[in-house]
């Protein structure tokens, strides 16, 4: 009889604290998760040993995994805790939450359960490390955040804890170089991998767990949204959500996937397989494809570029060293120049600088004459070898210039061109000096624009090749234009030829003549007018718009 008490004591107890498991889960809004709890014997006592493995293995959803993981640890904050000797700790900041959009990426080890079948352990261990090493150190080079290992799945966020104008296109281009790097891992089977990308307002900064496990959370729809677009890919694909689309402008080539309807998301959702990069020249065109309103606010600072362009045409090179924050209009202005000039018979070359380029040696100039020639992302490397060879025949280039600009292209000399002895030193300024004659060439036959944007991005070594132009261009009929941030000191300031300019903000009279385009002869309240000009400002540094010119559409 006493056995048969203590079992009965023992049940209701059971009964008890499943309940109350039940009951904490509710106050969660996830009681559907109260049964898989009860079923695996989890009660309140083992909720701070639960990992986001364990609530991945019961079926939780990486959203509501969050939140619990979340949940527990204020728990675990809260419980008095035993006397113990106070230790010596350092001294810990103020964790404060605040709101802010994130880009968020979830990136999965494709078929990793039947690896797991077919491969011992510490290999599957070796693999599931180098992928996770994989990731992280791509989506570094992009500035994202590495914020949770999660098996074979790796949570990234883009803007937290630092953020960039462009996150979200940050985003797109790591998960489309992560394709690659994962695929070149050495395995005994090939890798893949699959990405989802999505971007949304979160809560972030509230603290999970403690020491080295410490990681920031981000609370909202954002990171289950992208879970679930990660798990609607192909392998080796990325796709992302129409909030991050919206961000993009034209600077990758899409594929809408329609719209979709997703577990733990409210309504269909409108998902894009991103492909590659675009071919457009210009990011600022890209993110302005609807069009431009009339330049306002800079009518002196383009008539002075005009005057350095037609002085440039007699062959009297000029230099414009055009500085200013980001979104105060310096490829506003840029745009207006060439439109300007767009009806003059010229060459107009354009170098753009990326900040995820910044120790990729001579970034700016490959861009440009793979953009010349007109290389397509599917040309063989003859077909490129081809079109090279026609761009360089319009200026008679020596086959030996040739075969530097080949090399500098990556593209494997098949034979047309001299085989050069060169050691690297050699090589090096050997394609500096063929690179210049290239430009004196094209001055030759018709005055020569040259576009040199974002100078604070450049590598040292496209650095040097404008260096040297600046020098020779005072005899040529070239107008040299550069854009940098105040950041940028360009070591070309003081020569006759060369001249600076600053932009500073626009005047309270053109930003109402902007405001007044914008809103055409709908009238609006002073306030709104007022808080209208601030945001704009502050809106502007934020996407890397330029100020000068609303967009259109």
């Amino acid at each position: 009889m006493p056995a048969i008490q203590k079992r009965g004591q023992w049940e209701i107890r059971l009964a008890a604290a499943m309940q109350q498991i039940a009951d904490w889960l509710k106050t969660l809004g996830m009681s559907e998760y109260a049964q898989r709890f009860a079923e695996n014997d989890i009660d309140m006592a083992v909720l701070s040993h639960l990992t986001d493995q364990h609530l991945k293995d019961l079926g939780v959803s990486l959203g509501h995994r969050l939140k619990i993981l979340h949940a527990v640890a204020q728990l675990a904050g809260a419980a008095p805790a035993a006397p113990q000797p106070a230790p010596v700790t350092e001294p810990k900041s103020q964790d404060t939450a605040e709101r802010r959009q994130v880009t968020v990426m979830f990136s999965d080890l494709v078929g990793s359960t039947a690896l797991s079948a077919r491969m011992d352990p510490e290999d599957l261990r070796e693999v599931i490390s180098a992928y996770q090493k994989c990731v992280a150190e791509t989506v570094r080079r992009f500035g994202g955040f590495v914020a949770k290992y999660m098996g074979d799945g790796v949570l990234v966020y883009f803007g937290y804890p630092q953020a960039h104008e462009d996150d979200a296109e940050r985003a797109v281009r790591a998960g489309l170089e992560l394709i690659g790097a994962v695929s070149s891992i050495k395995s005994n089977a090939p890798l893949q991998t699959r990405v989802g990308i999505a971007t949304g307002l979160v809560v972030v900064g509230d603290l999970i767990g403690s020491g080295s496990a410490q990681e920031q959370a981000v609370v909202g729809e954002t990171p289950n949204l992208a879970a679930r677009l990660q798990a609607l890919a192909e392998p080796n694909t990325v796709v992302i959500a129409e909030s991050t689309r919206k961000l993009l402008g034209n600077l990758f080539e899409l594929e809408d996937l329609g719209t979709r309807n997703l577990k733990g998301i409210g309504g269909p959702v409108r998902a894009f397989a991103a492909l590659r990069a675009s071919s457009v020249e210009s990011r600022f065109e890209a993110m302005h494809s609807a069009g431009l309103t009339a330049l306002i606010g800079r009518e002196e600072e383009l008539e002075l570029l005009r005057r350095r362009w037609a002085r440039a045409k007699t062959g009297e090179g000029q230099v414009v060293l055009l500085s200013g924050e980001a979104g105060i209009g310096k490829s506003r202005l840029t745009a207006a120049l060439l439109e300007a000039v767009a009806a003059e018979p010229h060459t107009r070359l354009r170098y753009f600088c990326s900040p995820q380029a910044t120790d990729s040696a001579l970034y700016p100039i490959i861009g440009q004459m793979e953009r010349a020639a007109g290389f397509a992302h599917d040309d063989t490397s003859q077909q490129k070898l081809d079109k090279l060879d026609a761009v360089l025949a319009q200026t008679a280039t020596a086959p030996q210039d040739a075969a530097l600009f080949a090399d500098m292209l990556s593209l494997t000399n098949d034979g047309r061109y001299p085989a050069l002895a060169l050691d690297p030193q050699q090589r090096r300024q050997r394609t500096l000096e063929a690179l210049l004659a290239q430009t004196e060439a094209l001055t030759r036959q018709s005055p020569v624009l040259m576009i040199f944007e974002d100078a604070h991005w450049a590598d040292p070594t496209s650095l040097e090749v404008f260096g040297r132009a600046v020098g020779r261009i005072e005899m040529l009929r070239a107008l040299l234009l550069v854009t940098f941030r105040p950041e940028f000191q360009p070591p070309w300031i003081g020569r006759p030829q060369v001249t600076a300019l600053t932009l500073n903000r626009l005047a309270q009279r053109d930003i109402d003549a902007m405001i007044d385009r914008v809103v055409g002869n709908h009238a609006i309240h002073a306030g709104i007018r007022r808080h209208h000009r601030t945001y704009r400002r502050h809106s502007a540094v934020r996407r890397g718009d330029d100020e000068g010119g609303a967009r259109g559409g």
